[in-house]
């Protein structure tokens, strides 16, 4: 809920883009509660607010949240659920949601990831509201927003690192490459990349 919290609070961001990409402030809170992956809005709005089109726009978005489905594969082995709940838990897939999951216990596993889940999404919504209403008061630097989700993620990583520092490594490297040749968001993907090597031994 912790996690929730700080990276909720990166909603403010948002909210502030998307004013300033031009969205009325119902806009931003309708991509919020009903996209709802941060990567995929900050996509959508960064090609907007540089004068690029709806299409181009939603595409990339659609690109970065094709790794949201890649999590379903693994929560789908951890955590089961009625066809009913897997509604509702489509909606809350993301990163946070799936790292605390799967960095529990498995018999916790699930509470990992409904606690996250609804956490991020009831502070994201509420914190886009506020960004989006009071945009040109918004300094998202001063308060290190712009900081909060690379922060919480090593947080998470960091345990991991121990026995899986080849691929992070891997990843960065990928990532640095593919940066000043490919679009804004492509490297991430990329980037997974390095697991590849670490699947075929398996």
């Amino acid at each position: 809920m912790a996690l929730g919290v700080a990276v909720g609070m990166y909603g403010l961001s948002f909210g502030a883009a998307a004013s300033a990409a031009g969205l009325s402030v119902l806009q931003a809170c309708a991509m919020s509660s009903l996209i709802f992956t941060g990567a995929s809005q900050f996509a959508l709005v960064g090609v907007l607010g540089a004068g690029g089109s709806a299409a181009a726009g939603v595409a990339t978005a659609l690109l970065l949240g094709t790794r949201n489905a890649m999590y379903a594969v693994i929560l789908a082995e951890r955590i089961p659920m009625s066809p009913q709940r897997k509604l509702l838990a489509a909606q809350v897939t993301i990163d946070e949601s799936t790292a605390v999951s799967v960095t529990s216990s498995k018999p916790l596993a699930g509470v990992g990831f409904w606690s996250a889940g609804l956490t991020v999404y009831v502070m994201w919504n509420l914190m886009t509201l506020a960004g989006a209403a009071g945009a040109a008061s918004v300094d998202t630097h001063a308060l290190g927003l712009d900081a909060a989700v690379g922060a919480a993620f090593l947080g998470l990583l960091w345990p991991r690192l121990r026995e899986a520092w080849p691929v992070a490594l891997g990843g960065a490297l990928l990532a640095l490459i593919a940066v000043p040749l490919t679009p804004a968001g492509v490297p991430v993907l990329i980037a997974a990349l390095a697991v590849l090597p670490r699947l075929v031994r398996r």
